[in-house]
């Protein structure tokens, strides 16, 4: 500890108080250059005095003075560092600078600085100025806010909530949130991983690693600026206005599968939930109350978080007849009246844990006379410990209003989860309700996108190249429609004209063919044509065009005397009286990239507010759930005598502008309002779109904006095999589900047991989505297809470590075709892949049985080891940035 103190309320001070108070195991030294001893400890007066190298340095020690420790503590050899000092400044020249650039020099990783610290409760370790020292359990906390993770310290020790760590990011000069979360991700001790918010640093990192902690355990975060708030008519389209920060925040915490709440104390409810509750089949709630009036409050806590109430079974109203007294409510909520004694109480939640038509039970006990709180718990343990096997996986919990101390230790033993009130109790089983939601739609398989989706990326490049080259910042009306046409979006004719009489000429054989015309102002610095009434629709005759566009020209200037007028947009009055009208773009996030949008449409699009926001990219699964976020999804069904809209279509409209975003970063917003929906398909009537020269977010491999790794198409490739014959490589994409059913179904039992090192019977959906759906951030997975059948010869997965040190992979061949050079091509593309992604070492594992294997990897220069821990399994490493793949063998 640099900066141990004698001074009260100083963090040196605090620091040593929590060390020396928690029984800290290991070997600590306290420097002080001025003291030689501080409440009868002795101190050494420099970090190069000790006679042994600490794993870990904190420093309270005065700014000015800590870029001077780091370099002291890098020299010696500390490879971690927390610092508490405040005050480093920022920018060129400054202390954080000067610390940064030592300890990137010498590989010291720094948590800080202007940080609470670290408490390890099971380490008995609290480097950290926190008031309190929490009990050991197994909620890990990661909080940007030194203030937040002091509240929630002592939330916990005020509720006997126990935590696997605390860690306090600071200001957040090296370890971050994706450190964080890649550790907490394997820690056995952690359950779930709490997260305080304020901003992300580094999205693509933050995202990859989310998502990998999402699949392991759930983590759970309340962000703050909510209240954030863009002001109408201040962004330069409609997407950008609706693509508020904290709603991109929001739009990443779901593409990551993470569980957003909105307040501190919802973090634990949560956290219990999902540790209590465990899995469930749905989303259908069934409520069990001694008291109407709290159960029909549970229903309207339910109803308004767009909960699912469970509606009864015939048999289970007919149980419940025969044991609940005359006039019970016979619906849910169940009310089995408020002289209920324990055996109603068990003859009740045995009904209802019967009956298929729920998902979930929750027990409420209101506090009467007739019978003792501490006795309905007894109750309701009795029962669920003697209910039937194919039960035992429902959800129950309790709420036992009132404070009835054996109640809730009977509760608690039995492991019910407990709420203080019904509201708290139904918020806990919604976010039970969203997560698994959650959980389950990140391993859905998306449908097939069709056959005929193409995009011309070439001419949407050249569009975007010229208008760069021209120093344009809008592409002008005519490219904006090309650009839309190249990516299969159709849009409305357009055309230019640069004052009445041009708008005249091109209206005229408008006219002539019995279309009306409309009229448009066209400005790059008039974003919404609306406010300067720049819009005139269903113009029959030439006087009228020329009276508009007049007018509108006039109106245009006297309104905004400081705008560019380039003149007007002249187009046929589009008639599509069904039609809704819907807003989708792509809108630029400072933290995240872009952003697609969608929502209602129109001259109120900000007003009205209704929009849903993703990261790219998409497929048509994520496409659809976007939509369905919206109210508008709503309209786009059929009502009345308007027919259903074509919502394929936009969803399908909604993945090309993803992919237009993946092929053109250059494109920084792109407003399409409104595209007409309606049953014929997608019409594009509106749309701007801003370019700037691509600007790097995220440094290091793959998109340079995109925050979640795209399909990485580069990696497709046709090979030669040594036969003769060949086969078309690409990366596997999460739509892939029936092909891999197909190809196990050709790989024999004893290949199967040999990649997988057991017997494999059955391939789970949940299994196959895992070969399938990849954070190509960190994975990949390379399938040989057969181009003329489409059917899969084999593949080859490599996962990186999350440094990018390390990589381990796996291969798989169809059993027929082995001996035509195809695992060796597959192995040795994933090689040229680990040498781009910057990884030093691929390694994996080969049963000693499997010679062919071995052979493999030793012509493609691995190094092979008996793995000390298993003498059946040979550990194989290849020094990938060292060697090159020699030339394939001949076919066999």
């Amino acid at each position: 500890v640099i900066g141990g103190s004698p001074r009260e309320r100083s963090a040196g001070r605090a620091v040593m108080r929590n060390l020396r108070g928690t029984g800290f195991p290991g070997k600590v030294a306290w420097i002080n250059p001025r003291h030689a001893e501080i409440d009868g400890i002795r101190t050494v007066k420099r970090l190069k005095d000790l006679d042994w190298v600490p794993d870990l340095v904190v420093i309270t020690a005065p700014a000015a003075i800590v870029p001077q420790v780091v370099r002291t503590a890098a020299e010696r050899g500390v490879q971690a560092a927390i610092i508490l000092t405040a005050h480093l400044g920022e920018g060129p020249g400054s202390l954080s600078e000067q610390v940064e650039t030592v300890a990137r020099k010498h590989g010291l990783r720094i948590l800080g600085p202007h940080c609470l610290g670290v408490i390890a409760p099971h380490a008995r370790l609290n480097a950290s100025i926190a008031a309190h020292f929490p009990q050991a359990g197994d909620l890990a906390l990661i909080s940007e806010s030194s203030a937040i993770a002091a509240a929630l310290v002592e939330w916990g020790v005020a509720r006997s909530v126990g935590f696997s760590a605390v860690v306090s990011l600071g200001d957040t000069m090296d370890v971050d949130f994706g450190d964080l979360l890649d550790y907490f991700a394997t820690d056995y001790r952690t359950r779930a991983i709490l997260l305080y918010v304020e901003h992300i640093k580094d999205a693509r990192k933050f995202m990859s690693a989310a998502r990998a902690a999402a699949r392991a355990k759930p983590v759970v975060v309340v962000k703050s600026g909510r209240a954030e708030r863009v002001q109408p008519g201040s962004a330069d389209t409609h997407v950008q206005a609706l693509a508020r920060a904290d709603d991109v925040y929001g739009a990443a915490f779901n593409r990551a599968g993470l569980l957003r709440v909105n307040a501190l104390d919802e973090l634990f409810t949560a956290a219990e939930t999902l540790g209590r509750l465990g899995t469930f089949p749905g989303r259908r709630l069934a409520v069990l109350s001694n008291g109407g009036g709290v159960g029909r409050l549970a229903v309207d806590q339910l109803v308004a978080l767009r909960g699912t109430l469970a509606q009864l079974s015939d048999s289970t109203v007919e149980t419940l007849d025969k044991v609940l007294p005359q006039g019970w409510s016979r619906s849910n909520p169940v009310d089995i009246v408020v002289d209920a004694d324990g055996d109603r109480y068990a003859a009740a939640i045995e009904a209802l844990l019967a009956d298929n038509e729920n998902d979930a039970v929750m027990v409420v006990n209101v506090p009467t006379a007739f019978t003792s709180s501490a006795d309905a718990a007894q109750a309701l343990t009795r029962t669920l410990g003697l209910r039937p096997r194919h039960h035992r996986d429902k959800p129950v919990f309790a709420v036992w209003l009132g404070n009835d101390d054996q109640a809730t230790a009977t509760l608690n033993a039995a492991r019910v989860p407990t709420y203080p009130t019904e509201a708290e109790a139904v918020r806990g089983f919604q976010h039970l309700v969203r997560y698994r939601e959650a959980q389950n739609a990140l391993m859905e398989t998306p449908p097939s996108l069709p056959q005929d989706f193409s995009v011309d990326t070439a001419r949407a490049r050249a569009l975007v190249d010229a208008a760069l080259a021209n120093g344009q910042q809008w592409l002008d009306p005519l490219a904006t429609h090309d650009l839309l046409k190249a990516y299969g979006i159709p849009s409305a004719p357009v055309m230019h004209a640069r004052d009445a009489h041009e708008a005249m000429d091109l209206a005229q054989p408008l006219l002539e063919r019995g279309a009306t015309v409309a009229l448009k102002i066209l400005s790059p610095d008039i974003p919404h044509k609306s406010e300067v009434d720049g819009v005139r629709l269903n113009l029959a005759t030439l006087p009228a065009v020329q009276s508009a566009a007049n007018a509108i020209l006039e109106r245009a200037r006297q309104l905004r005397p400081d705008a560019r007028i380039d003149g007007l947009l002249v187009q046929p009055t589009i008639i599509r009286p069904k039609a809704r009208e819907i807003i989708v773009g792509i809108a630029d996030d400072a933290t995240f990239g872009p952003v697609i949008v969608v929502g209602r449409g129109g001259t109120a699009v900000e007003v009205i507010n209704d929009k849903a926001l993703a990261l790219p990219p998409l497929d048509l699964r994520l496409a659809h759930e976007l939509i369905g976020q919206t109210r508008a999804s709503r309209i786009l069904k059929a009502y009345g005598d308007v027919p259903a809209a074509d919502e394929r279509a936009l969803a399908l409209a909604l993945v090309k502008l993803a992919q237009l975003a993946a092929d053109i970063p250059e494109v920084r917003t792109l407003d399409i309002n409104p595209l007409l929906v309606d049953g014929k398909g997608i019409l594009a009537l509106d749309a701007r779109v801003a370019i700037a020269p691509s600007r790097i977010l995220h440094k290091g491999r793959g998109h340079p904006r995109f925050s979640v790794f795209p399909y990485p198409k580069e990696w497709e490739r046709t090979l030669e095999l040594s036969d003769g014959g060949r086969a078309f490589v690409r990366p596997v994409r999460p739509e892939d589900d029936a092909l891999f059913r197909a190809f196990f179904a050709r790989v024999s039992d004893e290949d199967l047991r040999l990649r997988f090192f057991q017997s494999v019977k059955h391939f789970s959906h949940e299994f196959i989505a895992r070969l399938t759906q990849l954070d190509y951030a960190r994975s990949i997975a390379l399938v040989a297809i057969d181009p003329r059948n489409g059917d899969m010869l084999g593949a080859v997965r490599l996962h990186a470590d999350a440094d990018y040190n390390r990589g381990e992979y796996g291969i798989l061949i169809r059993s027929d075709l082995k001996g035509h050079g195809i695992g060796w091509r597959l192995m040795a593309i994933m090689i040229e892949y680990a040498k781009w992604l910057g990884l030093d070492v691929v390694e994996g594992q080969v049963l000693r049985e499997n010679s062919t294997m071995l052979a493999m990897c030793q012509s493609l220069g691995f190094k092979t080891k008996l793995d000390p821990d298993d003498p059946t399994v040979m550990m194989v490493t290849l020094p990938v940035q060292q060697v090159e793949v020699p030339s394939p063998p001949p076919v066999a």
